[in-house]
């Protein structure tokens, strides 16, 4: 898998053992179960012995312009963090355990490391339109429009939307989450259904701006970006021009773009 000498944190990762899951639970026994000395040892063992499986998550984290070294150390970190609590009771695989572990140990690191931080300030109002949100939707008996929010809340819409906006961490929908010899299971994989925060806020904003619009120039968007309609087929069945069209088209998506910019 990793060919060639390359070298992560001063070392050779060409190099790096692969521990096998019976060895594994030996040495996780013995760091449990031994005596200070034996711990110590076993601790070190299964450091070293799972250092692939450290460098095989770090590289889905590459390309965002990060040191690769930073990054295998932070996943190291998590590696021990799994280590030093992982319940042999489970009886669930070890790097079932320590995947997700070392995953979010570097996701902090990008989180709180990253060269744009979003404020305190800023986050609290996030999470308080998420809340405000489920309570309306219980009050409501369906989804709150953003509008509707920041009355509940008492901000502006745009500082609503700003705020959820910035809490929102784009995923692709094909991100490996774990593969353990098997097919990988992807984020779309662990969608049940249902919309995401950011396919909620989206659907809102965007829900509120075709409101400004008046009937007729609802129904030429509705006909050419969601029936997919030509400009002269939406002219023949609405008994208008090409040009008029074409011009309310425009003044329609410049109502919308202003109107999610507010």
């Amino acid at each position: 898998m990793y060919k060639g000498k390359v070298s992560i944190a001063g070392m050779d990762t060409s190099s790096l053992p692969v521990m096998q899951e019976e060895e594994k639970v030996c040495l996780l026994r013995q760091m449990q179960d031994g005596n200070p000395e034996e711990r110590k040892k076993a601790r070190t063992a299964l450091i070293n012995g799972n250092l692939r499986l450290v460098l095989s998550v770090i590289q889905r984290f590459s390309g965002r312009g990060e040191s690769m070294d930073d990054l295998f150390q932070v996943g190291c970190i998590g590696l021990i963090k799994a280590i030093d609590h992982f319940d042999l009771s489970q009886e669930v695989r070890f790097s079932t355990y320590a995947v997700p572990m070392i995953i979010g140990e570097v996701r902090r690191f990008l989180r709180d490391y990253a060269p744009v931080r979003v404020s305190r300030s800023l986050k609290d109002l996030a999470y308080q339109a998420m809340q405000a949100k489920e309570k309306l939707t219980s009050s409501l008996g369906r989804e709150p429009t953003i509008l509707e929010i920041a009355k509940q809340l008492g901000q502006s819409k745009s500082d609503v939307v700003l705020a959820l906006e910035s809490i929102v961490d784009p995923v692709s929908l094909y991100e490996p989450v774990y593969s353990d010899g098997g097919e990988p299971i992807c984020v779309m994989d662990q969608i049940a259904g249902g919309s995401t925060d950011g396919d909620w806020l989206d659907e809102m904003a965007i829900r509120d701006a075709l409101q400004e619009l008046s009937d007729r120039e609802k129904r030429i968007i509705g006909l050419r970006f969601f029936k997919g309609k030509t400009q002269m087929e939406v002219s023949d069945e609405i008994g208008i021009s090409q040009a008029q069209v074409s011009r309310l088209e425009k003044g329609a998506l410049q109502k919308v773009q202003m109107a999610l910019h507010d």
